[in-house]
């Protein structure tokens, strides 16, 4: 009997882990018909490329990505949030540059990704198939490291930002029932992972298009929003994050770490669980900016004066809380003063964790429309500005750590030692610990028994400078 080899799909995935959610989620369905990954381009049937179209450099990363995939296979399927970008004139940003692509669908699409392929590559027939989807749909396929998984709990987004198109394609909030997160939850632990990033364009809204109603965790009623959601993520997760001294090297719970929070009220719900350590005490909260009139020209929700009244409230009820944000600078209309405001709250507030983008008009964005565009010069130079405040704030409060113990989550090992995070670290876009062995060669051998890629250890902080903090094995 003639062997037939399995059709093979190339595939590229940009953009923010909410797009690397949709890329897991395509690779999975994928596999489970019986399709094959490959690496390189001459090795595919076709190729699929998962595109971020959020800001002009994104966009232009993605349409390179494109381009490239048509020159080396030429058979390419599009999909993801610059599928449904759309040009002044309503034309497809995609077809228009790239009129050869097999087919474009929008975000968030994987079952007409699913149908695409289909037409342009039959999937094997395989009896077993069914079978095969049920092993493979169980964890899914996963782009992270086998210790850690994004769990994305909706879709879309019910805020119209200025700067922002996302809702323009992603849609509005379309939120997951909490029965369904909680099981992909419990799936991903059981597959080894001991840290769950929930995701989301909107954490705080978690439920708000489903009148919060009522789903069913292990037969029992929970209803569908955040303060519950991340009660139930708690008991699934052993109910303690322990993010502090006095755990053990590599037991203990697994860490939920809570992304894209809105400033609301149900934000203060979730604080005790933090202080009570059932979750990390870590909220990633985009503040963007904190003038009031910027803030209204941003369509921004809240207002600079009651987010900081918010992180003072917050760290009365848990001190070891860590808040990371992101900030825009120079956008349209601001002035001088007002970024000056901005410097003094980010003194004030001193939060942890800050990123900050000097404004970059988004095709499609109503902040295009106003008035008073500043020059490059004058935002990056505010940019510059506002990252050296920060750095300083960063420096100082890392520097408390040193001399205490610190439980950190180990995600490579390499000659130079172990690298890992704390509560207080994010993958890829916060710090790391960098955890040093030790000189002689039985201490490593027994360093390296305790310091693996996917477990806890807990480590004495040494060093610390304005990102990134040092370690020796506790």
């Amino acid at each position: 009997m003639t062997h037939v080899p399995a059709p093979r799909v190339g595939f590229v995935s940009l953009g923010c882990p909410k797009a690397l959610v949709d890329s897991e989620q395509i690779l999975t369905q994928l596999k489970a018909e019986g399709y094959e990954t490959s690496k390189t381009y001459d090795g595919a049937d076709l190729v699929i490329v998962n595109t971020c179209g959020f800001i002009d450099a994104a966009v232009q990363e993605s349409l390179d990505a494109i381009g490239e995939a048509l020159a080396e296979n030429g058979k390419v399927i599009v999909t993801g949030c610059l599928g449904a970008k759309k040009d002044a004139a309503g034309r497809d940003i995609v077809a228009k540059v790239h009129p050869k692509v097999l087919a474009v669908t929008g975000p968030h699409a994987s079952a007409e990704v699913m149908r695409h392929v289909h037409v342009h590559l039959p999937k094997p027939h395989d009896p077993f198939v069914d079978l095969a989807f049920t092993r493979v749909a169980e964890h899914g396929v996963k782009l992270t490291p086998k210790h850690y998984a994004y769990l994305k709990i909706s879709e879309g987004c019910n805020h119209r930002c200025s700067f922002c198109i996302i809702p323009s394609m992603r849609g509005d909030l379309v939120s997951r029932p909490v029965g369904e997160v909680v099981r992909e939850a419990e799936s991903l632990l059981k597959s080894g992972v001991r840290e769950l990033l929930v995701i989301s364009q909107d954490t705080s809204a978690y439920g708000v298009d489903l009148r919060y109603r009522t789903d069913f965790v292990d037969g029992r009623p929970v209803k569908t929003r955040m303060t519950e959601l991340v009660r139930e993520l708690a008991r699934l997760t052993g109910g303690g994050s322990g993010h502090g001294s006095g755990h053990g090297s590599d037991t203990g719970a697994a860490w939920v770490r809570l992304h894209y929070v809105y400033p609301y009220p149900s934000v203060d719900e979730v604080l005790p669980l933090m202080a009570d350590g059932q979750v990390l005490p870590y909220l990633d909260v985009p503040f963007q900016h904190a003038h009031p009139d910027v803030l209204k020209r941003m369509k921004r929700p809240a207002s600079g004066e009651r987010n900081l009244d918010r992180i003072r409230a917050w760290r009365a009820l848990c001190p070891d809380l860590t808040i990371r944000s992101t900030f825009i600078a120079g956008f349209p209309g601001e002035t001088e003063a007002e970024f000056e405001y901005l410097l003094d709250f980010l003194r004030e507030a001193e939060l942890d964790r800050v990123g900050c983008f000097a404004y970059s008009p988004v095709d499609g964005a109503t902040a295009n429309q106003l008035d008073g565009a500043l020059p490059d010069e004058v935002r990056n130079e505010r940019r510059a500005r506002f990252m050296a405040v920060q750095e300083a704030i960063s420096a100082r409060r890392l520097r408390r750590h040193v001399g205490k113990l610190q439980r950190v989550l180990i995600d490579d090992v390499n000659a130079d030692g172990g690298v890992a995070r704390s509560s207080a670290d994010a993958p890829e876009i916060d710090g790391n610990v960098f955890i040093s062995p030790p000189t002689s060669a039985s201490a490593r051998l027994a360093w390296r028994q305790k310091v693996r890629v996917g477990g806890f250890a807990t480590v004495r902080i040494t060093g610390a400078d304005g990102h990134d903090l040092w370690g020796d094995l506790a």
